[in-house]
């Protein structure tokens, strides 16, 4: 009797971490490889590309189509091609909800979920590591069960931490190391890590919990520094400094480094915690390869053949689209589809006597000057693809879009599962302006005007909860 493979979905399969997952799994599954280019890419007999944009839901519900397990290896920390206006954490939150929605739709037997640690005892978390707990609180959102593997520092020969730290050690002789480097960590080796998601994935039974992943050995960042020189055969000299200066550490490792900002200061802000195991499971949690293995075998990679299956991610050249995206509180009660009337009655009332609004009677909105019979810009809402929970708009006219191409142009309004807080989010937006004009008029007003918006809903939610203690 044939043993009947299982089909696993991975988000991120082109990235660091997926492509090492096909490797490390071929032949005992079959993979759907999800990627924003997946079309350029070449099937396998094990391997089905699709190309997949997890800014929109329509796009998740096709990739996980099939798929029995779920694999999501994404986030946003690395910059964009096109014009993007918002901070990573919130746009995590549309791609977790689009990806939970779309497993469950799908019906998903489970998801698998690479994270990151989260202290314990810690009330004022990082960016960072606050984000990546609210991924898995949404992915768990809509009843998949979901497997969270909770990782500090994976080293590996790319991704984003122990590139950072080799860099450091390869290109200054003498380090002046601040309070951070002194926090205690428990880094694991790639393919320990491999070997946890593998566990995790091949599993028959569906797990709805967290664990934490951590290598042999607990250490401070020096100690990683120190044990990394001496794999480089390199003598480097170190002096503490007792302060943390976030701000001068951002700058340093910047220059040093040459690694974006948008990897960096979120990365940097979570070395406050000291990130080590906490919640363990046998044959899953506990990794055996020493720092000082991992770290040869590393940089022995880095620039050998194996680093050409893991290209480093191409930014390529800016696209004259735009993605904006804002978190907005809500009072009680405030449903999604509640909040995007109310957001097209208050923005004429701000911007008065200036601008006017219309809502049909089938939701469709317009936005326009006052005495001027063409809107500035026109949605059209879109029934089938909302809910309570989301009110999905299509840009489909006015004189500030380029309608002629703005096919996917987008604007929605959705609410965070399990919180009294909304995300507004443009996607996919062409500008009839020309660039530089739009990027320093249009642009920087609807920023200012999601600001005030913000601002107005933050005091409506206060007045309520006056009135409620009245």
């Amino acid at each position: 009797m044939t043993e009947t493979k299982p089909v696993v979905a991975v988000a991120g399969a082109s990235g660091y971490i997926g492509q090492n997952l096909l490797k490390k799994l071929q032949g005992r599954a079959t993979f759907i490889g999800l990627s924003r280019n997946g079309d350029k890419r070449e099937n396998t007999e094990d391997i089905t590309w699709r190309s997949c944009d997890l800014f929109s839901l329509k796009d998740a519900e096709k990739g996980l189509q099939g798929a029995d397990i779920a694999v999501y290896l994404v986030h946003s920390m690395m910059p964009s091609a096109k014009l993007t206006q918002g901070h990573f954490a919130d746009m995590d939150v549309i791609l977790a909800d689009n990806f939970a929605q779309a497993a469950k739709k799908q019906g998903v037997k489970k998801i698998i979920y690479l994270g990151g640690i989260v202290p314990e005892g810690v009330e004022k978390l990082s960016a960072h590591l606050k984000s990546r707990l609210e991924v898995e609180r949404i992915l768990r959102a809509y009843g998949t069960p979901v497997t969270a593997l909770r990782a500090g520092l994976i080293v590996g020969p790319k991704g984003s931490s122990f590139p950072i730290l080799a860099k450091l050690v390869k290109r200054l002789p003498i380090m002046i190391l601040p309070k951070w480097t002194r926090t205690k960590t428990q880094p694991i080796a790639l393919p320990d890590v491999l070997n946890s998601l593998d566990a995790t994935v091949t599993d028959e039974k569906a797990v709805n919990d967290s664990y934490d992943l951590g290598g042999p050995e607990v250490m401070t960042y020096r100690q990683m520094m120190e044990q990394t020189a001496e794999v480089m055969g390199e003598k480097r000299v170190m002096y503490n400094v007792p302060f943390f200066s976030l701000y001068l550490s951002r700058l340093w490792l910047r220059l040093i480094t040459q690694t974006p900002k948008e990897t960096v200061y979120p990365l940097l802000a979570s070395l406050k915690h000291p990130l080590t195991a906490q919640k363990d499971e046998e044959g899953i949690s506990h990794g055996t390869i020493t720092f000082r293995e991992a770290a040869a075998y590393s940089l022995e990679n880095e620039e050998g053949t194996n680093s050409k299956l893991l290209p480093k991610p191409e930014i390529g050249p800016l696209k004259r689209d735009v993605r904006s995206v804002q978190r907005i509180p809500l009072p009680e009660g405030y449903r999604a589809d509640e909040v995007a009337r109310y957001y097209v009655q208050w923005l004429e009332r701000f911007l008065n006597p200036w601008v006017r609004t219309t809502v049909d009677e089938d939701l469709n909105c317009q936005i326009g000057w006052i005495g001027n019979k063409k809107p500035m810009l026109e949605l059209s809402y879109a029934p089938e693809r909302s809910t309570e929970d989301r009110a999905l708009y299509y840009i489909t006219g006015g004189f500030f879009s380029d309608s002629q191409h703005n096919e996917r142009g987008r604007m929605e309004f959705r609410k965070i599962p399990g919180a009294n807080e909304a995300i507004i989010a443009i996607h996919d937006y062409l500008p009839s302006l020309p660039w530089f004009i739009y990027k320093y008029t249009q642009a920087n007003a609807h920023l200012f005007i999601m600001a005030c918006f913000r601002h107005h809903m933050k005091r409506l939610g206060k007045q309520q909860m006056d009135k409620q203690l009245a």
